[in-house]
This record gives C-alpha cells, structure tokens and sequence, in this order.
C-alpha cells in the first residue's frame, strides 16, 4: 500500500494544515463577496455565515467530547469547553491568546490578528467588521450562554484603538 500525506502527518499537522485551508477558504469567500457585492454586503453575509456556522461547530465539538446532552451551566464546564474547541479550530498562525482571569471573564489578546491582515490585503481593513470575536460571541449564543463583550466591537478595533483585547463577561 503507497503512503500518503495523510499518513505521514502527525494530528497536530494535520490540524495545522486543515485550519490554514479552513480559513484562506473563508477569506477567498469575503474577498470575493466583497469585491462583488461590496463591503457592507460581505459583512452582512460573513456575520449570517458565522452565526449558522456557530450552532453546528458547537454541536460537532460538544459531540466530540462525549457533552451531546450536557447542558453548561457552570465556569470551569465553559473554561473545559473553549479549551477543547480551540484546541481544534484555532491554528498557529492566528496569534492570539486568551485566559479566564476571574469567575465569568475570558479575556483575549490578538497580537496580529490573521483576519486584519488578510482585509489589509485585500483593501477593505479600515471597513471590516469583525468576525473572530463575533464567531466566539455566536458559540455561547449557541450555547445558550448570556454575556456581553467590553469594549463592544463593530468595526475592527485595530482601526479604532490599534490593540485587540477585550473581555467577554459571562452571565452564568
């Protein structure tokens, strides 16, 4: 039997491998949408794809860690649950880092934000609403979660304060 690719990369590659696809993907997606719709369009349409998108992730990953029907309730089940998820949907290169830093606070610090550069790229960072945050802000809608994000976030806050960072304060 020949080898392959699939059969020479260790799982951490692999994921390496399958986010970096994951996301030039969704970028390739926004650029084109914008380029043809324009940029308030492809904001819309990046925000409605992150939301349905959001309900199933979470389900696909609850199901993965054996939580089908566990319903979270507490701060260290959502400490668990965003430590898993991550670990499959967050690459390298995404350069971010987040902590819990008291009871019912995720904190978030975007060192280069991969989503920024990319708008950059393509000419639309001054427009680009945020999708990162967002997308972690529709996996506790998803998960039936209550919280509220300081500072609030419309457009990329590398263009209003020239720093990502923030808290996601839970209601649990």
């Amino acid at each position: 039997m020949v080898e392959t690719l699939f059969d020479e990369l260790d799982k951490y590659q692999l994921k390496e491998l399958l986010v970096k696809c994951w996301m030039t993907h969704d970028g390739a997606w926004f650029y084109n949408c914008a380029r043809e719709l324009g940029i308030e369009t492809a904001n819309k349409l990046n925000k409605a794809a992150i939301k349905n998108l959001s309900v199933i992730e979470m389900q696909r990953v609850k199901k993965a860690m054996g939580w089908e029907n566990v319903k979270i309730k507490t701060f260290e089940q959502i400490k668990t649950f965003i430590t898993n998820g991550f670990s499959i949907v967050k690459g390298d290169f995404m350069d971010f880092k987040y902590s819990f830093p008291e009871n019912n606070r995720m904190h978030w610090e975007m060192n280069q934000c991969f989503a920024y550069n990319g708008m950059k790229m393509f000419g639309f960072s001054k427009q680009y609403e945020c999708g990162v945050i967002y997308r972690v802000s529709c996996w506790l809608d998803a998960l039936g979660i209550k919280h509220r994000i300081e500072p609030e976030i419309e457009k990329c806050l590398l263009n209003s304060r020239k720093k990502c960072s923030g808290d996601i304060i839970l209601n649990l």
